[in-house]
């Protein structure tokens, strides 16, 4: 008898001898994010703004004596028990710079407080306005920005009087200017988006349009100016401390605290060296933090 072969079926594949094998499926995974471990150096940053900025809330803690008494003989070296040395008068460095953190980082905060509102209030009003308002308020941004930052700083501040208040609002009238053409640049593209035209097409109002949906998405790269403009406003501040327009002496600032010690170089290098190292640290810290603020997504 002859055998009768049935032909395939459609649904089933027809396998030749020499053809390989199908591979079986892969079973779909999850994709898995990865995060990404911050540098070395923005740790490293974080860390020392953390230790300074516990030198300002509670210096008491920190400090091994009073800023202001002497504990110990004139221009003595670093050592164990001073480990920043000590003075012309016999006081620990060491204690003027931990409490000197308290004048430097507060007159610093208040500078880019009034460079942040001023500057952030002109750019966003001229921005949403435009016109003459915008034209305006560039060509005086323009003026402030055509004026360097110390001159204009020394001039407040010799018109409003020493001390560290008068110089943080001196320094923050310089910042004015950048917070506010940065501002205007964010703001002049966001006010052209959808949701921005849908905002005012719902019912909404200037004030919670401006307040509600532009200046929250244009902040980003202001808070990196923000950090950037903090470590500039500490050395602007210590810059005028230096020159005799900050605090009162004995009260501790780092600019005068440097300034204590520029004619004892040679005899006694600690006393200017030391205090610059921590403010030098301090600005690059600030500065490695506004670069992350700005490159994060």
């Amino acid at each position: 008898m002859t055998a009768i072969i049935s032909p395939p079926l459609l649904d089933e594949p027809v396998l030749h001898e020499d053809a390989p094998a199908p591979a079986p499926a892969a079973s779909p995974r999850p994709a898995i994010r990865r995060r990404r471990r911050p540098s070395p150096t923005l740790v490293v940053s974080a860390a020392v703004l953390a230790v300074v900025l516990a030198w300002a809330v509670a210096p008491a803690l920190f400090a091994p004596f009073s800023p202001y008494t002497q504990v110990a003989a004139a221009l003595q070296a670093p050592s164990l028990a001073h480990p920043f040395g000590t003075d012309a008068v016999g006081r620990d460095q060491l204690s003027r710079v931990v409490f000197g953190a308290r004048e430097s980082l507060l007159g610093a905060a208040l500078a880019v407080t009034v460079g942040l509102v001023v500057g952030v209030l002109l750019g966003a009003v001229a921005a949403s306005i435009g016109g003459a308002a915008d034209a305006v308020v560039m060509r005086v941004v323009d003026v402030l920005l055509a004026i360097p930052g110390l001159l204009l700083a020394l001039t407040v501040v010799v018109l409003l009087g020493t001390g560290t208040a008068n110089a943080a609002l001196a320094v923050g009238v310089g910042s004015i200017a950048g917070f506010a053409r940065l501002t205007r640049s964010e703001v002049v593209q966001v006010r052209g988006t959808e949701y921005v035209e849908a905002a005012y097409g719902s019912g909404g109002t200037f004030l919670t349009v401006l307040f509600g949906h532009i200046l929250p998405n244009s902040l980003r790269p202001v808070l990196a100016l923000l950090a950037l403009q903090f470590g500039g406003a500490i050395l602007a501040l210590s810059t005028l401390g230096f020159l005799g327009y900050g605090v009162t002496p004995p009260d501790p600032e780092w600019g005068m605290i440097i300034a204590q010690g520029r004619n004892l170089l040679g005899a006694a290098w600690w006393v200017t060296a030391l205090p610059g190292v921590v403010l030098l640290l301090v600005v690059l810290a600030t500065n490695r933090i506004s670069q992350a603020i700005g490159a994060a997504r």
